[in-house]
């Protein structure tokens, strides 16, 4: 109920046009539909234990001088848990993008001011009972994914305050704002429910940002969008990836980590594990196995829409090739 995507669902299912203003709730109802196929698709191609992560903002809108919510995320987390999927506890995203005395409504008088949308939803959910961990492999790519006790402590908190991104696309034919969040969403979810080497799939892929954090983690991706001028620009994205700037962002997370090493020891506290391919001290046993991955090269297939990424290793700060043939793709 956001006007940008009014043509956008109108093309899905004619009939929302014609009721976007002499019946809005019935139009609403039918957008969902059309998302709901989405959510079925995805329950489809879930591995059993894989997760579904959706950011979702509700609307206002006034419609015939009628203001009024549509409230996207309960309607969503409806249509998810009759397809199938368990709810697991939703994050808030708190954008911060808007000043402190912006409102909406009649300002200092009662009664006809509205509480101002500063928050959007991630809804988590899981297909069936938790992951089983029993290819070959698997258990030694989980502990190889795992991430710091001070990331959990962050990443694990149930309000998320990051801030929003530019909107504006420049070269795209088709409309004037991305919708796309920020990195560090996709860079939190992705490491928080997956390993290295799983394949993630975004069925919005936009420009692509999900699947820039797929890469730079070590895991596959796949990305689809039925607007094929945002699929230019998420292959572009992806191939102007710049290596250095990249591990730069890698290093960053493990020289955050030393920091914070360093910041508890100073203040008397012990530090009982240590992660030897890094050669930095732990707060758990669970992160001594922990590995970053430098990326070395991203390279596009000739004639397709496909990459293949090579990963070093970050163990001690040296380049040591472990993983090669990772993949993205544009559909």
């Amino acid at each position: 109920m956001i006007e940008m995507w009014d043509d956008i669902m109108a093309n899905q299912n004619e009939e929302i046009k014609g009721l976007l203003t002499s019946a809005p709730d019935k139009a609403f109802e039918l957008m969902h539909k059309e998302l709901d196929k989405v959510w079925g698709e995805c329950f489809r191609v879930l591995k059993p234990g894989g997760f579904l992560c959706i950011n979702i903002g509700d609307a206002t809108r006034t419609i015939n001088g009628r203001f009024k919510l549509y409230n996207n995320h309960s309607r969503i987390i409806s249509s998810c848990l009759d397809t199938g999927f368990i709810g697991l506890p939703n994050i808030i995203w708190r954008k911060q993008t808007n000043a402190p005395n912006k409102f909406m409504g009649s300002g200092m008088l009662p009664c006809g001011a509205y509480v101002t949308l500063e928050h959007e939803w991630i809804l988590i959910f899981r297909k069936g009972d938790k992951r089983v961990f029993k290819e070959k492999g698997a258990r030694e790519n989980r502990c190889k994914s795992a991430f710091f006790w001070e990331e959990r402590n962050v990443w694990f908190s149930d309000i998320w305050e990051v801030k929003g991104t530019k909107q504006s696309i420049k070269q795209s034919k088709s409309r004037e704002r991305s919708a796309a969040f920020p990195f560090e969403i996709p860079y939190r979810l992705v490491n928080m429910y997956s390993q290295i080497g799983d394949t993630v799939l975004d069925p919005f892929a936009g420009t692509g940002t999900t699947m820039q954090a797929a890469v730079l983690l070590g895991r596959n991706s796949i990305g689809y969008d039925i607007d094929q001028h945002m699929g230019d620009i998420a292959v572009s994205g992806i191939k102007s990836m710049n290596i250095d700037r990249c591990n730069d962002l890698i290093k960053q997370r493990f020289d955050n980590h030393v920091a914070f090493i360093k910041e508890r020891k100073a203040s008397g506290k012990e530090i009982k594990h240590f992660n030897i391919p890094m050669n930095v001290e732990v707060m758990t046993k669970q992160e001594e196995a922990m590995e970053l991955c430098y990326l070395k090269r991203i390279s596009l297939q000739p004639g397709s829409k496909s990459w293949v990424v090579e990963v070093e290793d970050h163990s001690n700060l040296n380049y040591q090739p472990i993983r090669q043939g990772l993949f993205a793709a544009i559909v």
